[in-house]
């Protein structure tokens, strides 16, 4: 069986109706950044169809090499915008900056890394096609958010902004936490399959304590 760290990483679970306070480890992820509106923006596709191919050929190499199987992680993406509104009340997407990502597990090494893009680059080429324009931006690089809030998202992503509202302005405040990163989002369904009401996605926001927790 192929190890699964969305089971056993307490990072990777959030229940819907429910904001909680997690510790999330540091964790290494494939990463290209852009920025615009998903749904229209070339950038975004680009990233997507470097990530994926790169993530499938790191899972191979893994478990040909080390003897060690992991699944292919979820899509991942850090949002951020100059007003963080462009979030929740505007969803202003031609503002929105992001970082798409996807985890791979710690013994993936740099070499292992440029081996992968030139193993994908060398596949495209054989196979007569271009390889996304993104491969050469991914970077591999380890990410420590730590203390951090979330909750499960079920519904399309134009939903997002009331749940999101209410954890920026009411939960994060009132628990005497501040905003100390970007936005992240985890892509827990294959939006290419489900339909937009059932999708399912983890809303996390890196916080620090402004002050002491109760006793």
């Amino acid at each position: 069986m192929a190890i699964d760290p969305k089971k056993t990483l307490d990072a990777y679970q959030a229940k819907r109706g429910e904001i909680r306070l997690v510790e999330v480890p540091p964790l290494q992820y494939l990463m290209v950044d852009g920025a615009g509106d998903p749904n229209t923006s070339q950038a975004y596709q680009d990233a997507v169809t470097a990530l994926f191919p790169l993530a499938y050929t790191l899972k191979f190499a893994s478990r040909e090499e080390l003897g060690i199987d992991t699944v292919v992680m979820p899509l991942e993406g850090l949002w951020h915008a100059a007003d963080m509104d462009a979030f929740t009340s505007q969803r202003d997407k031609s503002a929105w900056l992001w970082t798409l990502m996807i985890m791979v597990p710690d013994h993936v090494t740099t070499e292992m890394f440029a081996a992968a893009v030139a193993g994908v680059e060398a596949k495209a080429v054989k196979k007569k096609q271009a390889p996304s324009p993104a491969l050469s931006a991914v970077r591999l690089e380890t990410l420590d958010e730590g203390l951090s809030v979330q909750t499960l998202h079920v519904g399309a992503f134009d939903d997002e902004g009331p749940v999101l509202d209410d954890l920026h302005h009411r939960f994060i405040p009132e628990n005497g936490l501040r905003m100390s990163g970007r936005h992240h989002e985890i892509y827990l369904s294959d939006m290419r399959r489900v339909e937009p009401a059932k999708l399912r996605t983890i809303l996390r926001q890196p916080v620090s304590r402004t002050t002491a927790p109760s006793a």
